[in-house]
């Protein structure tokens, strides 16, 4: 299964404590807090678990469907991205995300190559048209 990159920011943050619990960080490398700050964290999780579940109910999609579920969880991460000043989600995140939404539509059956390639674009682009991050 897909992993959330809320997750792994989430388990980036508790590593970093650690390491500075342990003293095997300089408190001035520490990064992670400031580019995950948990209201971030949670406000991306909430709408990635709510793309998961839309998706879920799907039994046989249509395309409309698949790009109708694709500019949800987009314009809603603009949205969330927009709350934390615009430049919540950096070049690495944007990747992440972009490759956890390909990875959750494979996972429920969905041929993103093909779905692209009907609609003229790469199979890189299924966000493309909605995301501002």
């Amino acid at each position: 299964m897909a992993v959330r990159p809320s997750q792994s920011w989430r388990d980036g943050v508790a590593e970093e404590i650690r390491e500075l619990e342990a003293g095997t960080l300089d408190p001035e490398c520490a990064c992670m807090t400031v580019l995950f700050p948990e209201p971030l964290t949670e406000a991306t999780e909430g709408v990635l678990a709510e793309f998961e579940a839309a998706l879920a109910v799907i039994e046989q999609p249509t395309d409309a469907q698949v790009f109708a579920s694709v500019e949800r969880v987009v314009l809603a991460l603009n949205a969330v991205n927009e709350r934390f000043g615009g430049a919540a989600y950096e070049t690495d995140e944007r990747e992440e995300l972009c490759d956890y939404i390909d990875e959750t539509l494979s996972e429920h059956g969905i041929d993103v190559p093909a779905l692209t390639a009907r609609h003229g674009m790469g199979r890189y682009e299924v966000t493309s048209r909605w995301r501002d991050w």
